[in-house]
């Protein structure tokens, strides 16, 4: 058994920050665990177009207000606290944060190292 915080996250490498997101990435491959898990907020008043071709992701909203857009059918589902989302087929997506920043717990799987960042067309690279 281990036990990890949100405060041992923060302000390490596992802690990226852009301009409409921050990731707090408590639980990584190197913990073994075959998945990793994610706090992590869209600031208000964003738009992130993504595209996770190499991962499944998972996400829980605990916070906030918005949508997710399912770019190739255009269907729209609103998001609030309660609401989970799951890109199972590596779905392109629109997020949206209306109302206050969005806030989810995220599992990704495989997992990520930590280090990963969005490309071009807001995938990260496959594990390696």
């Amino acid at each position: 058994m281990f036990v990890k915080t949100l405060s041992e996250t923060l302000n390490t490498p596992a802690h990226v920050t852009g301009e409409a997101f921050e990731s707090r990435r408590i639980l990584l491959a190197s913990d073994g665990l075959g998945y990793s898990f994610h706090d992590t907020v869209v600031r208000q008043g964003s738009t992130q177009r993504l595209e996770y071709k190499n991962h499944i992701e998972a996400n829980y909203c605990i916070e906030g207000e918005g949508e997710v857009e399912e770019v190739a059918t255009g269907r729209v589902w609103p998001l609030k606290p309660g609401t989970m989302y799951v890109l199972d087929r590596h779905d392109a997506h629109i997020i949206r944060a209306t109302h206050g920043d969005l806030r989810f717990i995220c599992i990704f799987t495989p997992a990520l190292s930590g280090e990963e960042t969005h490309d071009a067309d807001g995938s990260y690279a496959a594990a390696g």
